[in-house]
C-alpha cells in the first residue's frame, strides 16, 4: 500500500471529522487524474477534511502511479490500497477500503485496532463512493453534505449524473504526436459517438427528472458520485452478517445496497444540487452489454424471491417492465397489421396514427431543452423522432435479451461481459443483425409482390378481415393508453425540477 497519510503510526490524538471516498479503479491510469482533480476543486464543510482511497483493483497499467503522483500534485490526503487476486471486481474493491478502516472480520487473527484507528472511525461522517472515471462538479461534494446532514434517517444521497460529451474527433490533427494518446483518453470521438452520449444524457435526464417529480426518492443509489451514512452501511454489515456493506450477489450492487438501506428504514435521495460528469458507453455493443448488466440485474432483483427485499420503488419498477413490453408489442403489432393490410389491399389510412408522433415529439423536445448542456441539433433530431426512435429498439433488443436470459438455465457474467466489451475482446453482431433484417424484408416485400394476385383475392381478404378488424381495435386503444401515458409525462416535465 502506498500512501500518503499513516493509520497505524500514531497515538490517541484528535481526529477531525472527515468524509472519505472510495475509489476503485481497474486499470484507470487514463482517467485517475481527472476524477481526482475534480475532488481537489471540491469545497469542504467547515472543519471537515477529506481524506481519499483509491482502490488499484488487479491493475496490470499504471493506476496506482498516476494516483498516487495526482494526489501529491494536487495537495490531496490519498491513500492508494492495492488489491491482487480480487475475483470480486468493484465490490472486491470496495469492501477492501472498508475493511481497512472499520477491520475484517474474517480477520483469523482478530487483529484489534489502534487507538488511533478507533478514533479516525469515529472521525468518519461521511462515505463517498466514486467511480474512476466520474468527475464531480464544483461545490457537488458540499451539496451532498448538506442533503445527507439534512435529516438523521437519510443513508444515502446520490448526485445528479450526467454524461459527458466527447470533443470532436475531427478537432485533433492526425499529425499530433500525441494523436493516439488523446484518442485513448476517451475525451474525443466521431459524430456517431456524440449521438450515442446525447441519447444516454437525455435517457438519464428523463430518469431523474421523474424520480424528482415523485418525490427525489430513488431506487438505486449510483456508483458514480453517492455520499453514504457510515452507520447505515454498518448496519447492513451487522444485520446481513457480512464482512462489507456491498455485495456479489448482483450485478447491479449498487441497487442491491440501496434497497437494504430502505428495509431498514434509511431514505435514499437524489441532491437537487450536485453535479456528476460521468463517461457514456460510445458504441452499440458497449452500450448494450452496459444495458444488458443492469436491466439484467434488475430483474433478478425484481423476480428473486429469496431476497426478501422490497423497495417502495417495486412496483413502479415492474410498471416500468410492462410498459417497455406494451411499446414493444404496440410495435410489433402495428408492423404486422400494416403489412397484411397492404399486402392484402386493405389498407386504410386513419389520421388517429399522427397523434402518438406528435405527442412523442413534443416529448422529446422537452426533454432535450431540459437535458443539461443540450446543443440546437439534439433538440432538431428530438423533435423529428426518428433519433430517439433508433435508441428505443436498441433498448427493446436489450429488453428481449434480458428476459430471454432470465428464462435461460445459464447465468450470464454481466460485469465480465461488459468488461470484454468495453476493452475490445468482444465484438458487434450489429451488422449481422441489420443485414439479416433486410433480407427479411426484402423477401417479404417480393413475396407480396411475386403472390399480389393471390394476396388481393376475395378468399384471403375474408378470411383476413376479421383478424384485422380485431387487431386495429386492440392497437387502437393500446395507442390510446401509450399516448395518455406520454401526456402525463408531458405534464410532470412542467415541474420546476431539473435534470
Amino acid at each position: 500500500m502506498n500512501s500518503s497519510i499513516d493509520l497505524s503510526g500514531l497515538k490517541r490524538v484528535y481526529v477531525k471529522p472527515r468524509i472519505v471516498a472510495f475509489i476503485p479503479a481497474h486499470n484507470e491510469e487514463h482517467s485517475i487524474r481527472d476524477c481526482l482533480e475534480g475532488l481537489a476543486d471540491q469545497e469542504l464543510p467547515p472543519n471537515i477534511e477529506l481524506d481519499i482511497f483509491v482502490i488499484a483493483d488487479n491493475c496490470t497499467d499504471k493506476t496506482e502511479e498516476v494516483a498516487f503522483t495526482a494526489g501529491h500534485e494536487l495537495n490531496l490526503r490519498v491513500t492508494v490500497l492495492r488489491t491482487e487476486g480480487n475475483k470480486q471486481r468493484k465490490v472486491g474493491a470496495l469492501n477492501t477500503a472498508w475493511k481497512s478502516i472499520y477491520g475484517d472480520v474474517m480477520d483469523l487473527y482478530d487483529q484489534q485496532l489502534t487507538p488511533f484507528q478507533e478514533k479516525y472511525r469515529q472521525g468518519v461522517k461521511a462515505i463517498l463512493g466514486m467511480d474512476a472515471d466520474s468527475r464531480m462538479a464544483p461545490n457537488a461534494l458540499i451539496n451532498l453534505w448538506a442533503g445527507l446532514m439534512s435529516a438523521r434517517n437519510i443513508g444515502g444521497v446520490m448526485a445528479k449524473y450526467t454524461m459527458r460529451m466527447p470533443l470532436k474527433k475531427s478537432s485533433i490533427n492526425r499529425d499530433d504526436p500525441h494523436y493516439e494518446v488523446k484518442m485513448k483518453s476517451g475525451k474525443y470521438g466521431g459524430p456517431i459517438q456524440r449521438w450515442w452520449t446525447h441519447q444516454q444524457k437525455q435517457d438519464m435526464a428523463a430518469w431523474l427528472l421523474n424520480l424528482q417529480y415523485h418525490g427525489g426518492s430513488t431506487y438505486v443509489l449510483g456508483g458514480q458520485a453517492t455520499l453514504f451514512r457510515p452507520e447505515a452501511l454498518q448496519k447492513i454489515v451487522d444485520e446481513n452478517n457480512l464482512d462489507g456493506p456491498w455485495q456479489n450477489d448482483s450485478d447491479v450492487e449498487d441497487m442491491l445496497l440501496t434497497w437494504q438501506l430502505q428495509k431498514l428504514k434509511w431514505k435514499t435521495l437524489i441532491s437537487p444540487d450536485s453535479r456528476c460528469f460521468v463517461d457514456a458507453m460510445r458504441s452499440y455493443h458497449t452500450y448494450r452489454q452496459q444495458r444488458n448488466k443492469w436491466r439484467g440485474g434488475t430483474v433478478d432483483l425484481l423476480t428473486n424471491k429469496e431476497l426478501e427485499i422490497k423497495t417502495r420503488h417495486f412496483g413502479m419498477l415492474w410498471r416500468s417492465q410492462i410498459k417497455t413490453f406494451i411499446d414493444l408489442f404496440i410495435r410489433v403489432l402495428f408492423f404486422v397489421l400494416m403489412t397484411v393490410a397492404i399486402s392484402t389491399d386493405q389498407f386504410t389510412w386513419s389520421w388517429f396514427w399522427i397523434i402518438p408522433i406528435v405527442l412523442a415529439s413534443i416529448l422529446n423536445i422537452i426533454l432535450a431543452l431540459k437535458t443539461p448542456m443540450s446543443r440546437p441539433i439534439d433538440v432538431i433530431s428530438a423533435g423529428l423522432v426518428v433519433s430517439t426512435e433508433i435508441y428505443l429498439w436498441v433498448n427493446f433488443i436489450t429488453f428481449i435479451q434480458v428476459w430471454i436470459d432470465k428464462l435461460s438455465p445459464y447465468k450470464k457474467d454481466g460485469w465480465a461481459q461488459q468488461y470484454q466489451a468495453e476493452s475490445g475482446k468482444t465484438k458487434s453482431k450489429l451488422w449481422q443483425g441489420m443485414s439479416l433484417f433486410i433480407l427479411f424484408m426484402t423477401a417479404l416485400v417480393l413475396g407480396a409482390i411475386h403472390y399480389q394476385d393471390w394476396l388481393t383475392s376475395a378468399t384471403v381478404q375474408d378470411a383476413t378481415a376479421t383478424y384485422l378488424q380485431v387487431g386495429w381495435i386492440i392497437l387502437t386503444y393500446l395507442t390510446i393508453f401509450a399516448s395518455s401515458v406520454m401526456v402525463y409525462k408531458i405534464w410532470t416535465l412542467r415541474s420546476r425540477h431539473t435534470a
